[in-house]
């Protein structure tokens, strides 16, 4: 039997995944091809790197250098790997200030007197006095005009710096602590992952093997694959800028059954769900929100188009869907990627159940075998998730401790 597994982007949620592999292994399930975007491809890069039987615990080990400790994170809420490029800031900055032509405009008298004109009308309008009309006064009518704040408001957003962070340094230990040369090896599946050519404008694919329209796996595509816009300064691979895939393909699909229409089944973990999402109490779940609900809404269609996409192309294989657990947060912390795992892996056993279930009713080994009698091809249906299930029964209730050693 010939098996895909796709694993979407969804950055702290990434546990949720290793769960599911952890689950999957454990079951014997293997998978021949590997479809992946974002954090999901980190994820299938640190896994198949790993020697033989350790893929899960290099992966465990991996992410934990990205989370960090939780009383750390408390007031520090940033994973380790978003690191600001600080020297070429610092040089940036610098070039800006030296500009001359970034001194025009800075002081307008025909704008300080409009200025000054509102200002005076506000004061003799009761009306006006009030909190919509004051803070638009103070940013129209007194840092808009005032030189001081133009230049600092100018100097922040309109100098060279592209990103909050910067996740490509080439010699960093980071990226040499996975070995991309494994990758290589026969044995190995077919690992592929996308990243988004904003100079062309085209979602471009990178693969470990040789194939007609793949680009190569590496470092630097791999983290031109995760390079989430504003957060993340985008990675030049040539003469074109690369950024994030998964703002446009969350789940990666692309080209799954036109490279591969042997698959008989494709196994799904998309890790994101509207049910993570809460009201924000601070700028850091406002912005996790940013991020993750435009991804949420693209991973759910994207499964939903390709479901539409392999019945129109007549694909009669398989498609196995883990359901998404909504009680994990976005939180870059070790606590979190634990209970990820334990959430993941508890939501995979259910599947796993109900799939050699169906399997044995059908008459059919667990084990390799012919392709699948059309009577079995009908795709699985997503079990939803049981928000009273409680993963503390049997061994699933030490799976985060076993894979985080604590």
């Amino acid at each position: 039997m010939k098996r895909a597994i796709a694993i979407s982007g969804g950055g702290p949620a990434v546990g949720l995944s290793i769960g599911t592999l952890k689950r999957l292994e454990e079951a014997g399930i293997t998978f021949d091809v590997w479809a992946l975007s974002c954090i999901g491809a980190w994820l299938g890069v640190a896994y198949n790197q790993a020697e033989e039987g350790q893929g899960i615990t290099a992966s465990v080990d991996f992410f934990r250098k990205i989370f960090r400790d939780d009383r750390t994170y408390s007031h520090f809420p940033i994973p380790t790997v978003f690191a600001p490029d600080f020297i070429e800031e610092t040089q940036r900055t610098l070039s800006y200030m030296m500009d001359p032509g970034n001194y025009r405009n800075l002081f307008m008298p025909d704008k300080i007197t409009q200025a000054m004109e509102t200002t005076w009308s506000m004061m003799r309008n009761p009306r006006s006095w009030n909190r919509g009309d004051f803070n638009s006064w103070m940013l129209n009518q007194v840092l808009a005009v005032n030189p001081f704040s133009r230049f600092l408001t100018g100097m922040m957003f309109q100098n060279k710096v592209k990103g909050l962070a910067r996740i490509f340094y080439p010699d960093s230990s980071f990226l040499r602590s996975l070995d991309f040369d494994r990758l290589n090896g026969p044995e190995k599946p077919f690992l592929y992952y996308n990243a988004y050519n904003i100079t062309q404008e085209r979602l471009e694919l990178f693969a470990n093997k040789p194939m007609a329209g793949y680009g190569k796996v590496s470092p630097q595509t791999l983290c031109a694959c995760s390079a989430l816009p504003y957060i993340e300064e985008p990675v030049q691979l040539g003469d074109d800028f690369y950024c994030e895939g998964a703002t446009v393909d969350t789940v990666n699909f692309k080209r799954l059954l036109e490279d591969h229409p042997d698959l008989d089944e494709i196994w799904v973990s998309r890790v994101l769900d509207y049910g993570q999402i809460h009201s924000p109490e601070n700028l850091y779940d406002s912005l996790n929100n940013l991020i993750m609900l435009f991804a949420t809404t693209t991973s759910e269609h994207n499964v939903q188009i390709f479901r539409q996409h392999a019945a129109d192309v007549g694909w009669k294989g398989k498609i196995v869907e883990i359901a998404v657990s909504p009680r994990i947060n976005y939180d870059w912390s070790h606590s979190n990627l634990g209970h990820s795992i334990a959430e993941g892996y508890a939501a995979t056993d259910r599947v796993v159940a109900q799939y050699l279930k169906e399997r044995l009713q059908a008459g059919q080994s667990h084990h390799p075998h012919p392709r699948m009698p059309l009577a079995d091809r009908d795709m699985l249906a997503l079990h939803p998730f049981d928000p009273a299930f409680d993963p503390a029964f049997g061994h699933v209730s030490h799976i985060a401790e076993q894979c985080l050693g604590a």
